[in-house]
């Protein structure tokens, strides 16, 4: 006989595929857009070539780049997708995003600089769609201070789809984390809130609070109120509204 019991009193998996969490989770990055054989090796059942570039979302076309993420306690993976195009990210009402070279962003009619006093002037030049997501989450997983430097330096590439970069970054900082708000929609798809990442240290949850809050802050998702790590179970607390856009999720109409 082989039964690998446990008490009844204990909960355990079964007959409901993989478990599900809420809450606020540290993790690792453990792969940017792999191929097929690579997330088989990291245990991924899948069957068919994943597709990064030109993906039609909305009747739009956007380049793709996947994080996959892992939490080691308890052991789970998920993942969370970028859209990003080659093309300068312009706001409803016409004003362009910019970006300079210690990742800063604002929208303005004219440089950035020349609206807002906290915005630096060095290395400013206009933000791509889909760039400012991507980097507030490279800003927290990388630990960078505020005002040093955090630029990539092929952007243009990374827009078109080229990884490489950002890949050469996780290898580098196989130790990092990230801590990322988890929740689940349809009672059945983890989701990763993608309008605020956090360092590791120090634990700011306060700073994912403010986030969800404010006026573009909503999470199309189940999440739990006190954003503590946890099993997921129907019937937490959910959005008022469907915020979800094709990209950079709920862009500013100012």
């Amino acid at each position: 006989m082989a039964i690998a019991s446990n008490n009844s009193e204990q909960e355990v998996s079964g007959g409901g595929g993989v478990p599900l969490y809420v809450g606020i989770a540290p993790m690792q990055v453990v792969a940017v857009n792999p191929t097929m054989q690579e997330l088989n090796d990291l245990g991924v059942a899948i069957k068919t070539e994943p597709e990064y570039l030109n993906v039609s979302i909305a009747g739009d076309e956007y380049n793709k780049i996947t994080f996959w993420l892992k939490c080691i306690d308890p052991e789970f993976m998920t993942r969370f997708d970028v859209l990003v195009k080659p093309e300068a990210r312009v706001s409803k009402s016409g004003k362009t995003q910019w970006v300079n070279s210690v990742g800063q962003f604002a929208y303005s009619e004219n440089k950035a600089s020349e609206a807002y006093d906290w915005f630096k002037d060095t290395g400013v030049r206009k933000a791509f769609v889909g760039e400012e997501t991507l980097m507030d989450f490279i800003k927290s997983y990388a630990n960078v201070a505020n005002g040093d430097e955090c630029a990539f330096e092929s952007y243009n590439d990374i827009a078109k789809g080229n990884v490489k970069e950002i890949r050469d970054l996780i290898k580098a900082l196989n130790e990092n984390r990230v801590r990322v708000l988890l929740g689940v929609k349809d009672e059945k798809y983890q989701q990763v809130y993608t309008k605020h990442f956090g360092r590791l240290k120090p634990f700011r949850k306060d700073l994912f609070i403010k986030t969800l809050n404010g006026d573009y802050g909503a999470f199309n998702a189940e999440y739990n109120q006190t954003l503590d790590l946890e099993r997921y179970t129907p019937g937490l607390v959910g959005p008022d509204v469907d915020t979800t856009t094709a990209a950079d999720d709920n862009e500013p109409d100012w």
